[in-house]
């Protein structure tokens, strides 16, 4: 179950990452709302992890 998860969070992530790119920093609660603001997200958790990916992407300085 966590395989899937993490697979489907990655997906949309990078979608989100190609569509929205300049609306993400590398600060975790500056992501969570942005995410929020693109995305219908239905659970707390799902955008808390879309929004930690990113951070961690943009961190490592992979776009």
């Amino acid at each position: 179950m966590g395989r899937i998860r993490a697979g489907f969070v990655k997906r949309q992530a990078e979608k989100l990452m190609k569509l929205f790119g300049p609306r993400f920093t590398t600060k975790f609660k500056d992501n969570k709302g942005a995410v929020l603001s693109v995305a219908e997200v239905p659970t707390k958790k799902l955008r808390n992890l879309i929004a930690g990916y990113i951070t961690k992407k943009l961190r490592s300085g992979k776009d």
